[in-house]
């Protein structure tokens, strides 16, 4: 099993949010998937998923992500859970608005293609809110270290 292949997954997903490409993320997906976002919205199935996705892009500046991997376990051979910590960089900024930082679940399926024997798709997408209340520390411990992101990978 090949955890750096869930790890690319979930940064493809990431990569595509910050491009702004709603067809990209949802390629990633399987036709049946999940999204749970931020605010708690719920979309069900790939098609639903690019459409909000595309609605999202078209009229709103979004945010992009910086994020580390924090665990990623297999379930089973063809099941994998990731779970990864991140914060959005408003426009204009150059650092994380700790406001945003979340939490992010991704259940990964391996399934085969009509082009490839083994292809890992992602069945559940969920961004949960790091809020953490009562306990700022965290927050600024979590701020830190994806900053810290940032400055390495501008280096």
């Amino acid at each position: 099993m090949d955890s750096e292949t869930i790890v690319s997954l979930h940064s493809a997903l990431l990569n595509s949010w910050n491009r702004r490409d709603a067809h990209a993320m949802a390629a990633l997906l399987r036709p049946d998937a999940n999204l749970i976002g931020f605010d708690g919205s719920q979309l069900n199935g790939q098609s639903a998923i690019e459409a909000e996705l595309t609605n999202i892009f078209n009229n709103h500046q979004t945010a992009p992500y910086v994020w580390k991997v924090e665990e990623v376990r297999f379930l089973t051979s063809d099941c994998a859970l990731l779970r990864a910590i991140v914060g959005m960089v408003p426009p204009g900024k150059d650092t994380v608005n700790p406001a945003v930082n979340a939490i992010q679940s991704l259940i990964a399926i391996k399934e085969p293609t009509a082009k490839e024997p083994e292809t890992w798709k992602i069945a559940l997408f969920q961004n949960t809110p790091a809020q953490l209340h009562g306990r700022p520390q965290l927050v600024e411990n979590m701020t830190q270290t994806l900053n810290s992101l940032l400055t390495q990978r501008s280096s």
